[in-house]
C-alpha cells in the first residue's frame, strides 16, 4: 500500500486491509484516521475491522468519516481535534485519499500559505486546485466555470453507467462523454451468489476498471460531492467542478452495515457473511462446506435491495449443499425475512415453497435484524406483525448470511434531484427526471418500482440512450421502460427458477414456454445464469452490444 506523507504529522492513503494496518505501524505511524463512511464499496473493510487489526498492532485508531466528496467545516473540525488527540504521526484514509488530503488542506489553511499546501498536496499525488478556490470564496465552490466540460456526464461506472456510456458511443461515435466513478476495479456483482455457493471463484467477477470503459468516453476517476443542477454542474472530491448539457445519474446504492448494531464488528468471523460483499462471498462457502450440525439464519431486510431474491439464492444453495453431504437432517435453516412474502411476485412462489420443504427451512415473515453479537453467536430481530406491537426476540446461530439494509448514496439524498425517499426521482417511463429535462437515471439509485437488478440495468439502458440521443435531436423520448427485472433463483446447485416481470408482477419471459418455463426449476434456466450470462455482461452489455434488451417505443397514439 502506498501510503503518502503529506507533513511530518499526516499520512495519506487510499483504502487500506486488515494487513496494511501492520504494515503502517512497521512504517512508524502511531495512529489511524479513517474518513471513509463504512458500506461505500462493495469491497470496502468496515471500520469495525480496521481498528480490531490497529489494536493488535498497537496502534489507535479513529473514526471520522466523511460523506463522498462532501468536506464540511464541521468534518474539518473534528479531523483537526482528531490530530491534535492522537499520537503523531497519524495515517487517514478514505477510498482514494482524497478527502483524507482535502480535510488536512482545510486544517492547514489556518497556519500555512495556500501555495505551500498546493506544493506539498501535489507532490503526494493530490490536485488541491478545487479546495483553494473554496478557501478562497469564504468556503463556498464556485460553479459558474468549471475544471471540464462534457456534452453529456454520467455519474457512476457500474453496470448501468457504462452500459449507457457504450450505448450512446454506438449510436453517435461523436459524442462528447464522461463517466465519474473513484473506483479502481468494475464488479459482476451477480455471480457472487454463485461465489458463496462453491460455484465461482471470486476473482472471475472482478475485472479493473479501466479496461472497461469505453473508448472514446474520458473517465474521471473521482467522487460526487453535490449536484447543482440549475448551474449544470457537478461538485468533485477536491472541490473541483465539471459542467454538462445533459446528464446520466446511476451511481448504484448503499449497502449500510451501519444500520444493525455490532454487525461491522463481526463481518468475516464468528460465523457471519454476507454474498453481498465481494471478500466475504468465499467465506459464505467455507462456512457452509464446513458446516456439519446447528443453526443457519439467512437475513432478509426490509425493501428496496438490490436483487431482491439474493438473501433466498444463498439458503437454496447452502441447503443443496447440505443435503448433498447428507449433513442436512443435521442443520436447523431458518429464513428471516422483515417482509411478509417469500416473494413479490406469486406465479414463482410454488416453485420456491417446494424447496423451502425440500431444505425444511422455517419461513419467519416480519423479522427484522437489529443487532448482533457475534462472539456470543447470537442474533437480535425486531418482529413487527401487521397490526400487533413489535417485539425483539435474540436467536442463537453457528452461521448466518446477512443481507445489509440498503439505502441512496448520501451524496444522492441529499442533492436536488432526490424524492422525499432519498432516490433519483424519475419518470418510470421515460427514466428522465421529473424537474430537470437534461437530467435521466437508471439502476439501484433511481425511484421507479422496479426490482433493483443488473438485469433490469441492461434494459433500462437503451431506454436512456435512445431517449438521450432523441432529446439531442430535439424530439420528445421515443422509447419507454416497462419495469423488466429478472432474477434466476438458484434453487439448487444445476437447476433455477428464472423470475422475469415487469412493473406490476407482469411476467415478461424472454424465451417461448416451450423452451423455458420460468415458474418451474430448469437446468436451462442454470445454463443461462452459470454459462451465458457472463459473457453477455462483459462482451455484450458493457459494450454497447443489446441482445435481446431493445426498448419498448413510446406509443404516442396513446397519450
Amino acid at each position: 500500500m502506498g501510503f503518502k506523507k503529506i507533513s511530518d504529522e499526516l499520512g495519506v492513503s487510499a483504502q487500506i486491509s486488515i494487513k496494511d494496518v501492520q504494515a503502517a505501524a512497521d512504517a512508524g505511524y502511531r495512529a489511524i484516521i479513517c474518513n471513509r463512511p463504512d458500506g461505500e464499496g462493495a469491497d470496502q473493510v468496515s471500520f469495525g475491522e480496521i481498528e480490531a487489526a490497529a489494536k493488535a498492532a498497537g496502534i489507535e485508531a479513529r473514526y471520522v468519516p466523511v460523506k463522498q466528496g462532501m468536506v464540511r467545516d464541521a468534518d474539518v473540525a473534528e479531523f483537526s481535534a482528531a490530530l491534535a488527540a492522537l499520537p503523531s504521526p497519524v495515517l487517514a484514509y478514505c477510498r482514494s485519499g482524497m478527502r483524507s488530503a482535502s480535510l488536512w488542506s482545510f486544517h492547514a489553511a489556518k497556519r500555512q500559505p495556500i501555495a505551500d499546501i498546493l506544493a506539498v498536496t501535489k507532490a503526494a499525488g493530490y490536485d488541491m486546485g478545487g479546495v483553494a478556490r473554496r478557501i478562497a470564496n469564504d468556503g463556498k465552490t464556485p460553479v459558474d466555470t468549471g475544471d471540464a466540460k462534457f456534452g453529456i456526464v454520467i455519474v457512476g461506472a457500474g453496470a448501468a453507467g457504462i452500459a449507457v456510456a457504450a450505448g450512446l458511443k454506438a449510436r453517435d461515435a461523436s459524442l462528447d462523454i464522461a463517466i465519474i466513478d473513484p473506483a479502481d476495479i468494475h464488479y459482476y456483482q451477480p455471480g457472487w451468489t454463485m461465489v458463496g455457493g462453491g460455484i465461482f471463484d471470486a476473482q472471475t467477477t472482478a475485472k479493473t476498471m479501466g479496461s472497461l470503459i469505453p473508448r472514446g468516453v474520458q473517465w474521471i476517476k473521482a467522487a460526487v460531492a453535490a449536484f447543482e443542477p440549475d448551474k449544470n454542474a457537478i461538485i468533485l472530491d477536491g472541490c473541483r467542478v465539471v459542467t454538462y448539457d445533459r446528464l446520466v445519474v446511476c451511481p448504484g446504492l448503499k449497502l449500510d452495515w451501519s444500520a444493525v448494531e455490532g454487525l461491522e464488528e463481526t463481518l468475516g468471523r464468528n460465523g457471519v457473511t454476507s454474498n453481498y460483499r465481494y471478500d466475504l462471498a468465499p467465506y459464505t462457502w467455507e462456512l457452509v462446506r464446513n458446516m456439519k450440525q446447528g443453526r443457519a439464519l439467512f437475513t432478509q431486510p426490509p425493501m428496496p435491495i438490490k436483487c431482491a431474491g439474493a438473501p433466498q439464492k444463498a439458503m437454496y444453495l447452502s441447503g443443496d449443499a447440505w443435503h448433498r453431504a447428507n449433513v442436512l437432517k443435521d442443520i436447523d435453516i431458518q429464513f428471516m425475512n422483515a417482509g411478509g412474502v417469500l416473494f413479490g411476485v406469486k406465479d414463482y412462489v410454488p416453485a420456491l415453497m417446494q424447496y423451502v420443504e425440500k431444505y425444511d427451512a422455517s419461513l419467519n415473515f416480519f423479522h427484522n435484524l437489529k443487532s448482533v453479537d457475534g462472539p456470543a453467536r447470537t442474533a437480535t430481530f425486531t418482529v413487527q406483525k401487521p397490526e400487533t406491537t413489535p417485539e425483539d426476540i435474540t436467536v442463537e446461530f453457528d452461521m448466518m448470511h446477512v443481507c445489509p439494509p440498503q439505502t441512496a448514496p448520501d451524496f444522492i439524498k441529499v442533492s436536488p434531484l432526490a424524492d422525499s425517499a432519498g432516490w433519483v426521482d424519475v419518470d418510470q417511463s421515460s427514466l428522465r427526471h421529473k424537474t430537470y429535462d437534461n437530467i435521466w437515471s437508471l439502476g439501484d439509485v433511481m425511484n421507479a418500482p422496479n426490482a433493483k437488478t443488473a438485469a433490469a440495468a441492461r434494459k433500462q439502458a437503451p431506454t436512456v440512450a435512445n431517449n438521450i440521443i432523441a432529446d439531442i435531436n430535439g424530439t420528445s423520448p421515443v422509447a419507454q421502460y416497462d419495469g423488466y427485472g429478472s432474477c434466476p433463483l438458484t434453487v439448487e446447485r444445476g437447476k433455477i427458477v428464472l423470475a422475469e416481470f415487469g412493473y406490476g408482477g407482469a411476467l415478461k419471459p424472454s424465451f417461448p414456454k416451450f423452451l423455458l418455463d420460468g415458474t418451474k426449476p430448469s437446468r436451462a434456466a442454470w445454463f443461462l445464469k452459470e454459462t451465458m450470462l457472463p459473457p453477455i455482461y462483459w462482451k455484450a452489455m458493457l459494450r454497447g452490444k443489446e441482445w435481446l434488451a431493445k426498448p419498448e417505443k413510446i406509443n404516442v397514439s396513446a397519450k
